[in-house]
């Protein structure tokens, strides 16, 4: 990863994270935020909890139908994303944790992932000695 990346995720995402939290206060009151804020975290709980339960069902019907649960599996990762930004304190990351725990915005996530994946992995095949 490189450092910009590394810089954006430990040092701008808390300060603009604690930004919108002082202007949400600001804007609703302190009481106000820290319930929005503590509700979300119990959404983001139980959301994970059916999300997951969902996609675990799912990665157990592929392995009983004998097929690789590849989306499954890529699913499975996603809602636990989606979790703990949802979890963690903070406006921006409870949206990032929605769109990773709702399933249709996560199917989409889900396809710029694998492409961006399918981009980075070459598939070839070894010559046998």
């Amino acid at each position: 990863m490189p450092l910009w990346a590394l810089i954006l995720v430990f040092i701008a995402v808390p300060i603009a994270e604690l930004y919108l939290i002082y202007l949400v206060g600001d804007a609703i009151g302190v009481l106000p935020t820290l319930l929005l804020l503590a509700a979300d975290s119990l959404l983001g709980s139980v959301l994970l909890r059916s999300q997951g339960r969902s996609v675990w069902n799912r990665f157990n019907e592929a392995i009983a139908a004998g097929r690789v649960p590849r989306r499954e599996v890529m699913d499975g990762v996603l809602v636990i994303f989606g979790g703990a930004f949802l979890i963690t304190p903070g406006f921006l990351t409870d949206v990032l944790g929605l769109v990773l725990l709702i399933p249709p915005t996560r199917s989409a996530v889900r396809r710029v992932v694998e492409r961006r994946i399918g981009q980075r992995v070459q598939v070839g095949m070894r010559p046998q000695r």
